[in-house]
């Protein structure tokens, strides 16, 4: 229990740490860009922000993920992460659609940026993000590993100022800026409609994997006492804990206590290796009505038979 608490402020002080230099640094580098007028700067700042409301997301639910479920929360507090991840991706395309409007506008006429400037941001940024990734890596949890590889891109994204600024030294070509800033921005739209298109269908409850419901479908049809699967509802609270409900329709017409309580012990073998946060399986015996078909278009939902 102590090693428990342990890791778990261990875990906590990390991603607090990674935050609290994030969110900073984010605030430093609007004023930098504004400074150097300088738009990869900026576009770096909205992908920073973007990072750090992430960072502030996981270290909040890291804590509220602890919170044990209640009559209200049924199924506990996990699911807000998803509620954060919509917030975070709104924000980041409202800030990529404000740079990439001041990017398109300095093509036309490109200003010269401060470069010295760039290049002590562009060095302190990689300093920055470096140490937060660095911290994030000795952790082990599926948040942590997530927002290392977020650190992670950061500092590549300065590296390339960095490089930038250096050109630009020795080299009058003040278009290569918004041009950075107009890459800097697209790669961060990409990410953040593919992220929020994932988010949305987790949201409003789709199948978190395909594959695994298929495969988990057919696992249980291939249980010597089971005839067929149906209203088999497979859903996630965030992402990473899944969620199964299911119905057993049995080959037999009637079953001894003994054999129900092999048949669960089977059930919950074949699922064991899925770490199913939540599962309720009823059983059906043979030729028995189920009490939800008549709440379903009549048997239109596809079910998986088996010949044995």
């Amino acid at each position: 229990m102590h090693t428990h608490a342990h890791s778990r402020n261990t875990r906590d002080s990390r991603i607090k740490t990674a935050f609290f230099l994030n969110v900073g640094f984010t605030i430093l580098e609007f004023i930098g860009g504004w400074l150097t007028n300088s738009t990869a700067i900026m576009a770096d700042a909205i992908h920073d922000l973007g990072d750090s409301l992430s960072i502030g997301s996981a270290w909040l639910l890291n804590r509220a993920g602890e919170k044990q479920a209640d009559s209200v929360f049924t199924y506990g507090y996990r699911r807000l992460s998803l509620f954060g991840a919509l917030i975070n991706s709104l924000v980041l395309i409202v800030g990529s659609v404000w740079v990439l409007n001041e990017a398109l506008q300095r093509l036309s006429e490109p200003v010269m940026p401060i470069a010295n400037g760039m290049m002590a941001l562009a060095i302190l940024g990689v300093t920055v993000n470096g140490f937060a990734a660095y911290r994030l890596s000795k952790g082990v949890s599926l948040n942590e590993r997530v927002l290392n590889w977020h650190l992670l891109e950061d500092v590549l994204g300065w590296l390339a100022i960095l490089v930038l600024s250096i050109i630009l030294q020795f080299a009058d070509w003040p278009i290569l800026d918004p041009l950075l800033s107009i890459a800097f921005t697209l790669f961060i739209l990409t990410n953040v409609i593919r992220n929020l298109w994932e988010t949305g269908k987790l949201f409003f409850q789709a199948v978190p994997d395909k594959a695994l419901h298929d495969e988990i479908k057919q696992i249980l049809s291939d249980i010597q006492e089971v005839k067929e699967v149906h209203h088999l509802h497979l859903w996630s609270l965030d992402g990473e804990h899944h969620v199964l409900t299911a119905h057993l329709t049995l080959e037999s017409e009637s079953i001894y206590v003994d054999d129900y309580v092999d048949l669960k012990k089977t059930v919950a073998s074949v699922l064991a290796n899925y770490h199913l946060s939540h599962t309720t399986i009823e059983f059906e015996l043979n030729k028995e009505t189920c009490r939800d078909f008549l709440q379903t278009s009549h048997g239109q939902e596809d079910s998986i038979s088996t010949n044995k």
